[in-house]
């Protein structure tokens, strides 16, 4: 159907996006990272998924290829629709899903907020076998992902919250990745408390 748009943008907001296409005003659900990852981009492109319900059509777009993948993957999941699949993506990264999944991590899952113990068991079941590179990809980030837990943990225990937690433990990450656990909490609370 509609598998990417490109366009200007009328507006944004964490959760939606109007993109002028040729004249058209496409309105677009989108996920916090990539709500991140826009910035302060005025022509942006995304890949699209459209929604087809009896008495609606939405689109949700994504920054990355990986991203929507892992949408629709979410969506096969009994009882996951788009808009939970939405808030899933919202609420960890996608490394950090995969990491989830391949750990069997019920406990992580459940700290996405809306996301009880029974839909978290039923997620790591039936991804387990579809996200056939999760093996691949948790040995190579591991210890990046468990780093990047830890601190957020950390942080969430001493009573941050944690979508910001995580966002702060992500931008400092992405400029030091090899930071050990102890700088990283360090850097996170002297930004969290700039």
């Amino acid at each position: 159907m509609i598998a990417r748009i490109k366009g200007k943008i009328i507006s944004k907001h964490p959760t939606n996006v109007i993109l002028d296409v040729n004249g058209v005003g496409f309105e677009i659900n989108i996920t916090t990272t990539t709500f991140e990852s826009i910035g302060d981009a005025e022509e942006i492109s995304l890949h699209t998924f459209l929604s087809v319900r009896e008495d609606s059509l939405t689109l949700y777009g994504f920054a990355t290829a990986a991203e929507k993948e892992m949408f629709k993957l979410l969506i096969g999941i009994s009882g996951i629709g788009p808009k939970l699949a939405q808030s899933i993506l919202s609420g960890i990264q996608i490394d950090e899903l995969k990491n989830a999944i391949a750990q069997g991590n019920v406990s992580r899952i459940v700290a996405i907020p809306g996301i009880g113990k029974k839909t978290a068991e039923r997620l790591l079941v039936e991804l387990r076998d579809k996200v056939e590179t999760v093996e691949e990809f948790a040995e190579t980030t591991e210890t990046f992902s468990s780093v990047r837990s830890d601190a957020v943990l950390a942080l969430v225990s001493l009573g941050y919250n944690q979508k910001q937690a995580e966002k702060i433990v992500r931008g400092i990450l992405a400029t030091e990745p090899d930071i050990s656990i102890e700088d990283l909490i360090r850097k996170s609370l002297k930004n969290i408390n700039a």
